[in-house]
């Protein structure tokens, strides 16, 4: 019964309209005096953040806060793919024939992911990371390689919360939910950075959509809730740091592992 009443519970919190609602109110002067109480339920580190949080002025530029420098140290090793975002794995692996395998017991296929985009054949057979954002963290997204943009694509869609509930008892989250991708070519081929959208979805910025090519560790975008990250390597291009696995929590600019020309193409 409990199950059910969540369940009911995180339909309802779909809506458009009640998500509109909730960032109409995070966006208003009013909220900021709910930043205290915020960062004291989640235990923020305001020490990180750029500026005291009394210089806020709404609880939603707090939560898309920028870090004072130096906060995240970007890994310079050769050819690493960095993580874009502070965050918990939820799933990683090889990406098997189009199917990202096992997500909170849940699969997912690279067509629904991408919406069946022409680009989706480059990662039938990559890799794959799921990082989930939880209100504690950080909540800006950086580029995870040094490149250029391919492509970007603005997808609309449900609003679910990706918390565990949902991403364990609502079908297909990640691919339901609404989504930013930007597919970002480098040296050896090609990621997409999928951005999946929560409560208050119609939040997901980009911090300058005149950019087109970043280094790895640029501000690329930002969530004004709590969200989910899917990182994509194209095929044969990745391999990933060995003691990584499920469960984890990474900061942004943490080495992922390294990029390699295709293993399709090595002599």
């Amino acid at each position: 019964m409990a199950k059910q009443l969540l369940r009911l519970m995180t339909e309802l919190s779909s809506r458009k309209w009640i998500s509109h609602i909730m960032g109409r109110f995070s966006h208003s002067r009013l909220s900021r005096y709910l930043i205290p109480t915020f960062t004291r339920i989640y235990q923020i580190p305001v020490h990180e953040a750029e500026k005291e949080i009394n210089e806020y002025r709404s609880l939603n530029e707090f939560f898309s806060r920028r870090l004072k420098m130096g906060m995240r140290p970007i890994d310079e090793t050769a050819s690493a793919m960095t993580s874009p975002v502070d965050g918990v794995i939820t799933g990683m692996g090889p990406i098997h024939a189009g199917t990202i395998l096992n997500v909170k017991n849940q699969d997912y296929t690279i067509a629904d992911l991408l919406a069946n985009s022409p680009r989706m054949q480059n990662y039938i057979h990559g890799y794959v990371f799921v990082l989930y954002l939880s209100p504690t963290d950080y909540h800006r997204i950086h580029s995870p390689v040094t490149g250029k943009k391919a492509e970007s694509e603005h997808l609309r869609g449900k609003v679910y919360p990706v918390n565990d509930f949902a991403m364990t008892h609502i079908r297909s989250v990640l691919s339901r939910n609404e989504r930013l991708i930007t597919y970002i070519t480098h040296e050896h081929g090609e990621v997409a950075v999928v951005k999946v959208g929560a409560m208050n979805v119609s939040s997901i910025k980009y911090v300058d959509e005149t950019v087109t090519e970043w280094r790895n560790g640029d501000d690329l975008a930002y969530f004004e809730f709590g969200s989910t990250v899917v990182l994509l390597t194209e095929n044969g291009t990745f391999t990933p740091r060995g003691d990584l696995k499920i469960g984890d929590k990474v900061k942004m600019g943490e080495l992922l592992g390294l990029l390699h020309e295709s293993s399709d193409h090595r002599s």
